[in-house]
């Protein structure tokens, strides 16, 4: 890995201590600087710049780095310009100003200098009282997902460093227009922001495999050879090779205008089954007696009403109605919506929470705030809806959050991670050992139910599956009660 130059690592201690970073920090912060200029020589040949650190950022999303550890590489990149750029640096004649996108809606944030709180050394996307906010997402550049289940610490040479079965370097085209096409080919289709951002990642790794090939030279030849690259070199899963196949295919038709035919003599990668890992009644209420509110609730209503997490922190007030006892779910995975039964057991704590909720939000509103975040563009077509009391989340996030652009004040609810860390706390506390995820109480949900004997097609509606097969998997997650001897329905 690249060495800094010894006076630019001397002034680069320097500045870091006159920026308040905590001196334990200091290493972490070095560490991200080496990466980030190995970076620009292996693909950017040596130039660094916006368009670099853009690239760097969107490269740790690949190698699934935390959100935390995300803004921290790019505090600490910054840091590095602003101290060259102080010392006249010819090779940096301007400070980057990279400017990021939320994947939740909300307004473009410029995280610069004047995002970060100088004085005490917080990191950019990090409010004052210590809360981290969403992941910055690089604007009009591929990404992949994040493991929000990474601990955040220390960059370590593991998850980020190249061992060689990285694709070849770039070189030559500039695909950052086909980048911005693919984007809006995607937005105007209303596809997940999950999609996205998963087939910009895999279309990234096609750029890198075919060394910037220009887009009119591509072939499926080429997409044949990148697949069985995966296959074979990566070594990577069935279920990853299939959403590499379904990127490039979305990425030929609608991007680049061709027709993608037949891609035969493919080598691929081998799909074991997969049975879900469920637990029994006792482990889940062992679990979520180890889990304090409104963490707790959350996994409630993910057992109980057999929720995704997504589906579960995304829920407004509006969506549950106690006078008939269900709860709706709005745009859930493929954009479906559905409804399910509240448990009985629950609707005294529900409502009990919807008191908090509604005194938390006159709150807001006496305080001035700007209302909470909504979906596309409902704050254009509906002016006061995001003060309204039936838009506010039911689980709702304990601060603010700051819109840079617009100085507005907006609540957005809960983040997932708080009730992923809280949950791998709580399953570690009631040393349950088997391998659980909040996924896994939706498991359970549908075991329980095939286990009372619960029409499957029921369960299928329940679960808002759009095909019985998937609802089949959890026929494996409960015994088998087959008559073996056969008789005639007459002698029943």
């Amino acid at each position: 890995m690249i060495k800094v130059d010894p006076l630019h690592a001397e002034a680069y201690d320097r500045l870091l201590s006159q920026k308040g970073i905590a001196p334990n920090l200091h290493n972490h912060y070095r560490k991200w600087l080496r990466y980030y200029l190995d970076f620009c020589r292996k693909y950017h040949s040596g130039i660094t710049n916006d368009q670099c650190l853009a690239a760097f950022i969107d490269k740790l999303q690949n190698k699934n780095q935390t959100e935390f550890l995300q803004q921290q590489a790019y505090h600490a990149v910054t840091l590095f310009h602003e101290m060259r750029m102080a010392h006249s640096d010819p090779q940096m004649r301007a400070k980057p100003a990279v400017v990021y996108k939320s994947q939740h809606s909300e307004p473009i944030a410029n995280y610069s200098k004047e995002t970060s709180n100088e004085s005490t050394g917080h990191l950019p996307g990090v409010d004052n009282v210590g809360n981290r906010k969403r992941r910055p997402q690089a604007k009009s550049l591929p990404s992949a997902n994040i493991d929000r289940s990474s601990a955040a610490g220390s960059p370590g040479n593991d998850q980020f460093t190249d061992k060689g079965d990285n694709p070849p370097k770039e070189s030559g085209t500039d695909w950052s227009g086909l980048y911005n096409e693919l984007e809006r080919a995607i937005r105007v289709r209303h596809y997940s922001i999950k999609t996205l951002q998963s087939y910009r990642g895999y279309v990234r790794q096609f750029q890198s495999y075919t060394k910037s090939k220009p887009s009119e030279e591509i072939t499926v030849e080429d997409v044949k050879a990148f697949l069985s690259y995966l296959a074979v070199e990566r070594n990577v899963s069935a279920s990853s090779q299939n959403v590499a196949f379904n990127s490039l295919l979305f990425f030929f038709r609608h991007v680049l205008g061709k027709e993608f035919g037949t891609v035969d003599g493919v080598v691929r990668a081998k799909r074991k089954p997969y049975i879900p890992v469920v637990l029994s009644r006792e482990e889940v209420d062992k679990v979520i007696g180890c889990m304090k509110h409104p963490r707790s609730l959350v996994v409630k209503l993910l057992y109980g009403c057999g929720l995704r997490l997504f589906e579960c922190v995304k829920l407004r007030v509006q969506d549950f109605n106690f006078d008939l006892g269900i709860l709706t779910i709005h745009d859930g995975k493929g954009k479906k919506d559905r409804t399910v039964p509240i448990p009985e057991t629950l609707v005294d704590e529900l409502k009990k929470h919807l008191n908090a909720v509604i005194r938390l939000h006159q709150n807001d509103v006496e305080a001035g705030y700007n209302g909470v975040f909504l979906e596309g563009r409902l704050d254009k077509k509906y002016k006061n809806a995001a003060v309204e009391l039936v838009w506010q989340w039911f689980f709702p996030a304990p601060t603010l959050t700051l819109v840079p652009d617009t100085g507005e004040r907006k609540r957005y609810h809960i983040h997932a991670s708080r009730v992923q860390k809280a949950l791998r706390r709580a399953v570690k506390t009631a040393k349950i050992p088997k391998r659980v995820t909040s996924h896994t109480f939706r498991h359970s949900f549908a075991s329980h139910l095939l286990r009372a004997n619960y029409d499957i097609r029921t369960i299928q509606e329940l679960l808002g599956h759009s095909d019985v097969r998937t609802t089949m998997i959890y026929t494996h997650t409960v015994k088998s009660r087959t008559i073996k001897e056969v008789k005639s329905p007459l002698d029943f």
